[in-house]
């Protein structure tokens, strides 16, 4: 099988071809999938992309699928996973209900609501669901827990015991970060010095927005169903995490971990075909 993982970041697997912005192991290739893919028609046999999707604009979203149709070959798969719209809006809204009734602080409706809006409305890097997760304890671990799954576990464990650097040696770039860094360092200077301190901070937000953290836009079952219809594909069906019509899929660890546990519970699971020539 030929499977293409589009956006991969640190989770890959080496008999696939792997394509992120930044291309940091050896094993992915770098690529913004903003740009036609750099694949000739009907090359994989699988597509797939996670957690992908919300974070381009949405008048990008269909030709990005389009793409993903191209680069599949007939009889194919492709299988979207994103952020669980429709979960997130009726936990909302039970947190709520149980806040609106309940005299003592409701966590649960706090953190759902960093849910529905912090990765879109956020002006620096983790916003404020990083601040809610830097609580010790976290009022309502369990919960978040269940919601972000393994990630979560990783972020709190790095900030409750964050790395020591002993040995500045050690983590010393190459000459040729310390010449992007010494360009940085120049470049910031130089803004400052033509720029008021508040077009300035305009820049610097601006740059972050554009990062690719930002959600740009969510989807729910219908609405991710109807983006893979109109970009080509067929029969689009809800999966979960285990389910797929990907032969062996679970022994790539893409959606899961190796104890077999989702990667990001929080997530919906979409798969379609693309017709047979």
């Amino acid at each position: 099988m030929k499977g293409l993982n589009l956006g991969c970041g640190t989770r890959f697997h080496p008999d696939w071809t792997n394509i992120d912005v930044s291309g940091e192991s050896s094993q992915v290739q770098p690529h913004d999938v903003r740009d036609s893919l750099p694949f000739p028609d009907d090359t994989f046999d699988v597509v797939y992309h996670s957690h992908l999707l919300e974070h381009l604009p949405k008048e990008q979203a269909l030709p990005f699928c389009r793409e993903c149709y191209r680069v599949l070959k007939g009889g194919g798969i492709i299988r979207v996973v994103v952020p669980d719209l429709e979960r997130i809006a009726k936990l909302y809204l039970h947190a709520l209900d149980a806040a609106i009734n309940n005299s003592q602080p409701n966590h649960d409706y706090t953190w759902m609501m960093i849910e529905l809006y912090d990765q879109v409305v956020r002006d620096r890097p983790g916003g404020a669901m990083l601040e809610y997760l830097k609580q010790d304890p976290i009022p309502n671990e369990s919960m978040v827990y269940d919601r972000l799954g393994d990630e979560a576990r990783r972020i709190v464990q790095r900030l409750r015991d964050p790395v020591r650097e002993t040995d500045h040696s050690a983590v010393r770039g190459t000459w040729l970060d310390d010449l992007c860094r010494l360009r940085d360092r120049l470049r910031t200077a130089i803004m400052r010095r033509l720029l008021s301190q508040a077009d300035y901070e305009a820049l610097q937000l601006g740059r972050f927005r554009l990062s690719g953290e930002i959600h740009q836009w969510m989807y729910d079952r219908y609405s991710l169903c109807r983006l893979l219809e109109a970009s080509g594909f067929q029969a689009p069906k809800q999966r979960t995490e285990f389910d797929s019509a990907i032969d062996h899929w679970a022994q790539f660890n893409l959606d899961t971990d190796n104890n077999g546990m989702a990667y990001k519970p929080d997530s919906l699971y979409v798969e379609a075909s693309k017709a047979s020539s």
